[in-house]
């Protein structure tokens, strides 16, 4: 039994992310953000369940990806198209040229640009499954912190009473510049550190306890401003850390 107990996990992470998929495209970001905080919860604890467990499978990684593809690729794909469908300085659907008007669906083909989230995603967990260099770090930013990044932007446009922050969410380039180096940093041959612990020792984790602390100032202070900050400063982190070990 102990041994189908990750990849229930692991379903659950899949459930989270397919229901977060139908409030997404119904536009209701601040659910499918909870749905998808929650599927990423789940993702972390069946790889957890299956060390402690000693049940680690080719089938729960294989499945574990498939759930990753949803919660943290087709949702994020879709929160960013939806997103620049209300760009102000965009041209509307009213302007812009219709596609797929058949279906009853309109959308100016610029949005589309939001689902490379979604095919860089796929690229990079297909890779993560054939790549035996990444067991204890990464190679490339992971699919959850990439749909971390996107489910704050909606979140932060709503609740934050900065008005600049909600204007440069709101822009257009800023939104496209954000797929693209999301897509590239995905899939990037760039090495970033693992938040798992094999130990708990300060001098072979300290990289990792900096991290933590920062971020938790972070969360404390800036609320939801710090999602994306926390984002960019892993990836920073990790090109520093990256240097010093060369050096």
């Amino acid at each position: 039994m102990k041994k189908h107990i990750p990849n229930l996990l692991t379903l659950g992470n899949l459930f989270c992310g397919t229901v977060a998929t139908i409030y997404a495209v119904q536009g209701n970001f601040e659910i499918a953000g909870i749905l998808v905080l929650l599927g990423i919860f789940f993702d972390f604890f069946d790889g957890f369940a299956a060390r402690i467990l000693n049940v680690s499978g080719e089938l729960g990684k294989q499945l574990d990806s498939l759930a990753d593809m949803v919660t943290s690729g087709v949702v994020p794909g879709i929160i960013m198209f939806k997103l620049l469908a209300t760009s102000p300085n965009l041209d509307t659907l009213e302007n812009a040229p219709i596609v797929m008007n058949w279906m009853h669906f309109n959308f100016a083909p610029i949005q589309l640009l939001g689902l490379l989230l979604t095919l860089g995603a796929c690229y990079r967990l297909a890779k993560f499954n054939v790549d035996t260099k990444q067991s204890e770090s990464f190679i490339g930013l992971p699919t959850p912190a990439m749909s971390l990044f996107i489910i704050s932007l909606p979140l932060i446009q709503e609740y934050s009473t900065i008005e600049s922050i909600q204007n440069l969410i709101s822009n257009h380039y800023f939104l496209i510049l954000a797929i693209l180096l999301l897509t590239y940093l995905m899939n990037a041959e760039l090495p970033l550190f693992s938040l798992k612990f094999k130990e708990y020792s300060l001098k072979n984790n300290s990289i990792k306890y900096i991290f933590i602390l920062i971020s938790l100032v972070m969360l404390m202070t800036l609320q939801l401003v710090s999602i994306p900050l926390i984002i960019i400063f892993y990836v920073c982190l990790s090109v520093v850390s990256n240097r010093r070990r060369t050096t």
